[in-house]
């Protein structure tokens, strides 16, 4: 698996706003956002708006639970692309969490490495809804939510391999977890327009097209086009339906494997040897073995 050694140093500047709540609401109201000017093109925004912004009074070195602001409901899983022969892995994370970085990197790519092609792998964005409006909250702000959008977009995005034009698949997750690894490894910066051009460049996705998803206005298109927002909903949901809403949460075959909570690793599965990559793609292997 490619790995996203490569660290761009574009300028950026902070901007120092007033004292606010950790977690800023994204508002979409009859599909339109109305809080945050995510219907200004996502250039734009990142040129203008969210080049860095520093927010006195959020701790950036933990990231703790996320109340979440409606009841979670049976509907609304987020699906998994079909393949029961396959071992369901799951990273749930928030795009500009400290823990985020060190779960990717310590232990959900060196094991992706060996075991990619045994598993349905995702990231999904852990977010809050509620009941009463169309608000989606980031626990770090709304760089987080463009971030989280970011991903979400590249995962989805349509493929079509050299000399199969004709055929289109889902971003094979070589890439969208090489992209989404390059991001988080300089979360602090997200969404510095910089930064992303860079990383979508190093791993083979269109900067346009993700510029469109993540800029579409629509919070649930009529269309086939993408719709980061609408991605983003229906990952927080997923994540809701499931109780998770710690990052970074690792999920193996359904059950929590392991979780990575202020710097620490957490209720790891196998007497707390989970984190460890050995044991995880141990199991990927027993469990791989008794589906096929």
């Amino acid at each position: 698996m490619e790995k996203s050694e490569v660290r761009p140093d574009g300028q950026y500047h902070y901007v120092e706003i007033p004292q606010t709540p950790d977690a800023t609401p994204i508002r979409a109201r009859r599909g339109r956002l109305t809080r945050l000017a995510v219907g200004l093109s996502f250039i734009s925004l990142l040129m203008l708006s969210f080049m860095f912004i520093a927010i006195p009074g959020i701790n950036f070195s933990h990231c703790h639970k996320l109340k979440y602001l409606f009841s979670p409901s049976k509907s609304g899983k987020m699906p998994v692309p079909a393949s029961s022969r396959k071992v369901p892995f799951e990273a749930h994370i928030m795009s500009k969490c400290p823990d985020a970085e060190d779960c990717l990197q310590q232990l959900v790519i060196p094991a992706m490495e060996k075991i990619s092609e045994k598993v349905d792998f995702e990231l999904s964005f852990i977010a809050s809804i509620s009941n009463q409006s169309s608000d989606i909250t980031c626990k770090h702000g709304p760089g987080e939510c463009i971030g989280d959008m970011l991903i979400l977009c590249a995962q989805d995005l349509p493929f079509s391999p050299e000399g199969e034009a004709e055929k289109t698949y889902r971003m094979p997750t070589i890439r969208s977890l090489g992209f989404a690894n390059c991001l988080i490894s300089q979360y602090a910066r997200i969404p510095d327009r910089t930064l992303v051009h860079n990383c979508a460049l190093q791993h083979g996705i269109d900067f346009e097209a993700l510029n469109s998803c993540v800029s579409k206005e629509e919070d649930d298109p009529s269309d086939d086009d993408l719709s980061g927002l609408a991605l983003l909903r229906q990952s927080a949901i997923h994540n809701a339906n499931l109780g998770v809403s710690t990052s970074c949460t690792v999920r193996l075959d359904d059950s929590v494997w392991c979780v990575r909570d202020g710097a620490v690793w957490k209720d790891c599965a196998k007497e707390g040897n989970g984190s460890k990559v050995s044991v995880l793609v141990e199991e990927v292997e027993r469990l791989w073995k008794a589906k096929n």
